[in-house]
This record gives C-alpha cells, structure tokens and sequence, in this order.
C-alpha cells in the first residue's frame, strides 16, 4: 500500500504539491488525474524518494522509499521511458539493473520477453522508437517482480495493440494483489482501465474514490434525443428546466430532465422522437467539469461558443 501524507513540495515559490493526502490501496488499478501542472509527476516523485517533500510523507507498506533494502523487489517505477544510456542494449541496461538488487540473469530475458523486446534485445537503445522505449520501460518497472507500481503516462507512442498489452497488463498485476498506480491524460484508456482514481488540481485533492463514482457525481446522467423539430423541443425542454446542448449530428443532449420529462414534454407539443436513450456521461465529461477551476494553463477557441457550459459531452 502506498500512504500519502500531508506532502508539500514548493520549487522556489511555485508550490507543486500542497498539503495533499491519499492511499492507494492492494488489489486494484488506481488512476492518477489532473490538468497539466497539477503536481502529478511531482508526487510520484516524492513517493519514490527522487524529490524530498518539504512537508509531509510518502511511504510504501509503510516505509518510505530511501529505507527499502532492495527497491526493485518492492518498488517498480516507470517515470521517465527516456532515463536510459542510449549506447547501452536493452539487456545491458536490464542487466546492470539488476545486479544492483541481486536479480537472476534470467529474470531479465523473462521480462525482455514479457514486453515483446526479444528479437531487439541486444540493440542500443538510443535507435528505439518511442513505444519500444516505454516497453523497455515497463520491463525495468517489472524487474524485481514487485509488489507496488507506479506508472507516469505508460501508454505514450505506443500502438493500438500496445495500448490494448499495457491495459491488460496493469489489470492484471492488480489482481494478483499488487498495488497499481497509474497517470494518463488519455480518459477514455482510464475509463477503461482504473477501478479506482485520485484526481488533484493546483497540487491539492479534489476527488478520490471508485470510478463509476467520479462519473455519477460531478457529470451524472444526460439524454440523447433525436427530432425532427430540433429547435422547437429545444425551447420547451429549456423552459422545462433543462440544459441543452445541440451536438454536431443535429441530436440534443439534455440533462438536469429525466428520460421520461423529455418523452412526455415532447408528446404534449405532438413532436416525434427519433431516439430518447439516457446516457451515463463519459470520465472526460466528469473530469472536465470537476478540474475546470484547477486548470493552470488555458487554451481559447477560435470563435466564441454561446451555448451553456453542460458537463455532458457536448464537443
């Protein structure tokens, strides 16, 4: 189990993480979340002793990273795929790495193996493509056959049938009872992979907890409708009380109005319906909506949107 407690990293007087606190439970994947400058890669840093907090404390089953006699048999790390010497073979590399905590030579060829890195086992490193370097990765997290696993955007460069071998990966190093820690932008490949999240913005805790959770509570529910009088039924679902958001095939995504609010408002002005289906909202809506007022740098459209700010997925 990893402990997070109270940790606070300031760089000069930017402040990376403030006062932040969770556990990451055995068993389960758990996602790592925020907008970009939110203290992520800095707290998994902290958590394996490579930055010291200047409050607070990290520990991994109850010791902090520094007092762990063999790190690599307990901890395994992928944060930066490219900390690696580029005249060195992937072998080499895996094998220096081990010898430094008594790991078998054959650990190494299994693990070379593992990533699908064997026909260019003996290739310097520094010709890798990017994916290969994140295999290469994920083979130095997995060295040690370790118990914790942290993870920082695993899934960079890597292929569809890469993306589809790391998700079936961390699933299941989980349910072998090993704690797994994993940060991504990509929310559809998290919907997919976490059970559970930690969502931070600005440094500091916004959320933690199981996924479908997160979902139902800062996004909730929509429903997707289909007319032929799109403009008409968007006006009296708005006096109804609901949101609306027209989406780019001329459907409607209404939410804040139940399915059946929707169904009859329709029905008393005599308006076909198409398609009445109730959504669940995607974890992107979800996030979107909880991390909005955390975010530290902002883009601007090209043109001004008029429609309501709907955490649905109106895009």
């Amino acid at each position: 189990m990893i402990d997070v407690r109270s940790i606070t990293k300031r760089y000069g007087d930017k402040v990376a993480v403030d006062g932040l606190s969770f556990e990451l439970p055995a068993g389960v994947v758990t996602g790592f979340l925020g907008p970009n400058g939110s203290g992520k890669s800095t707290t998994m840093r902290v958590i394996m002793g490579l930055d010291r907090p200047d409050e607070g404390s990290a520990t991994i089953d109850g010791r902090p990273y520094a007092a762990l006699s063999q790190p690599l048999r307990e901890v395994g790390a992928l944060l930066e795929a490219k900390a690696i010497h580029p005249g060195r073979s992937a072998f080499n590399h895996l094998w220096f790495l081990a010898q430094t905590n008594d790991i078998p030579r054959r650990r190494v060829n299994e693990v070379i193996d593992l990533v699908g890195l064997s026909d260019v086992a003996h290739q310097r490193v520094g010709k890798f493509s990017l994916g290969m370097g994140q295999r290469l990765g994920i083979a130095a997290a997995l060295l040690g056959d370790p118990h914790t696993l942290l993870f920082d955007e695993p899934i960079n460069g890597l292929d569809p049938e890469g993306i589809l071998w790391v998700r079936t990966l961390l699933r299941g190093l989980a349910s072998e009872g090993r704690t797994v820690f994993v940060s991504s932008h990509l929310m559809g490949e998290m919907a997919l992979t976490a059970d559970r999240l930690v969502v931070i913005g600005r440094g500091r805790l916004i959320s933690t907890g199981s996924v479908a959770d997160f979902i139902t509570d800062n996004a909730g529910q929509y429903v997707t409708v289909r007319t032929p009088r799109p403009d008409e039924l968007e006006g009296l679902l708005r006096a109804a009380g609901g949101r609306v958001v027209r989406e780019a095939d001329g459907s409607l995504a209404v939410s804040d109005l139940s399915a059946e609010v929707v169904g009859r408002t329709a029905g008393e002005a005599g308006i076909y319906l198409y398609e009445l289906s109730p959504q669940l909202a995607s974890l992107e809506d979800a996030f979107m909506e909880m991390t909005r007022t955390s975010v530290e740098y902002h883009g601007h459209d090209l043109a001004d949107r008029t429609n309501d700010p709907v955490p649905t997925p109106g895009k």
